[in-house]
């Protein structure tokens, strides 16, 4: 009886041995991979030096490391231009792609949002929950803008109107139900447009006295002048005057070839 007892204790004892050998081996092959790994993988992505395990460990001149978030690991990975709600820095050491600020979608800088997470409001780099005074949120720019006027869809400032309510028409950055003198409508771009009057140019000499087509023969015929359109009207423009003249003559009395 106790000779068996010693030898299921000496094959317990020989199981624990191995598994403890079999761990340490499993170790000492992982660490092996990572140091040897150091090249295995760097000619893809812009490594300049990296691990099967970590990824990338320091990138090519002028690229960003980034670590990327797979599950419960980050990898690093070399990049042109850092991704979305990440910005640039750059030193002698490294060139590192920092996340932004929790409420910024995208940043130019820590300090500076150029895009805001929905709720947030952007105005002068920064975004804000509430706009400030004199200005009002647009939701699908997730900007603060100014507050236009009642007649005005979207301004620069209360004062300087860009694009007018339906209906109304723009000019100078106000909007008028009617035209101002010397302007009027374009429906078509919903402004204001100068008026355009007809400009037409000096009389011409007065032809020859004809009749059919001959200036020969005492007979009556007439003779024609004409000016040219320097500038034609826009629709609402004073209209062109006449730009030929005809009256009647007589034909100089002289016999005609061939009679």
């Amino acid at each position: 009886m106790q000779l068996q007892l010693i030898s299921f204790v000496l094959i317990v004892w020989n199981c624990m041995d191995y598994t403890g050998c079999q761990s340490h081996s499993s170790s000492r092959h992982r660490q092996h991979k990572v140091m040897t790994g150091a090249s295995s993988g760097c000619q893809q992505g812009g490594c300049l030096t990296c691990s099967d395990y970590n990824g990338c460990l320091s990138c090519k001149p002028r690229l960003f490391m980034h670590l990327e978030r797979i599950g419960m690991k980050q990898i690093g990975v070399c990049m042109t231009s850092c991704p979305l709600g990440f910005y640039g820095t750059r030193s002698p050491e490294r060139n590192t792609c920092t996340k932004c600020r929790s409420e910024c979608d995208s940043c130019f800088n820590k300090n500076f949002c150029t895009r805001c997470r929905a709720g947030f409001y952007l105005h002068l780099g920064k975004c804000l929950d509430s706009c400030p005074v004199g200005m009002v949120h647009n939701d699908a720019q997730r900007e603060c803008v100014p507050r236009c006027s009642a007649e005005c869809e979207l301004c620069v400032n209360s004062d300087t109107c860009t694009r007018c309510r339906a209906g109304l028409y723009q000019l100078d950055g106000s909007c008028y139900h009617i035209c101002p003198d010397d302007y009027e409508p374009n429906d078509k771009l919903m402004q204001c447009t100068s008026q355009m009057h007809c400009e037409v140019g000096e009389w011409s000499e007065w032809s020859p006295c004809s009749r059919s087509g001959r200036t020969c023969g005492f007979r009556r015929g007439q003779e024609a002048r004409t000016r040219q359109v320097l500038q034609y009207p826009s629709p609402f423009g004073n209209p062109c005057p006449e730009i030929s003249e005809v009256k009647d003559c007589l034909v100089k009395k002289k016999r005609c070839p061939g009679k």
